[in-house]
């Protein structure tokens, strides 16, 4: 596993570039993955199956302890060069709470 954060991050919420459990849930498929990044607002991960943008997803994501589960929307979908496709989704239905717990998850890999 990967454990960086990029030193320039100046995006308002920081991504950590960790492979972490997650699992893609939308019209009747479920995808088990791993995220290549993930923030407090987003994620972005590989799936199989072609996903277009503003599909409604709901999201699992597993940080050690914690488990975040929430609904969101794929707002990028990119084919993938080894087969599959990356998609970027962002979390447009997550309580405080639970954005709170990917906030303090990534804040113990920053510098």
């Amino acid at each position: 596993m990967t454990r960086k954060i990029k030193a320039a991050e100046r995006r308002q919420y920081p991504r950590l570039y960790r492979q972490l459990p997650f699992k893609v849930i939308a019209n009747g498929y479920d995808f088990a993955t791993s995220t290549q990044n993930v923030s407090c607002v987003g994620a972005y991960c590989r799936i199989e199956k072609y996903m277009p943008p503003f599909t409604k997803v709901m999201v699992k994501l597993s940080m050690n302890n914690y488990n975040v589960e929430c609904r969101g929307v794929v707002v990028r979908t990119e084919d993938a060069m080894t087969g599959g496709f990356n998609i970027a989704i962002f979390f447009n239905e997550i309580n405080d709470s639970q954005r709170h717990k990917i906030s303090q998850y990534i804040n113990q890999f920053l510098p």
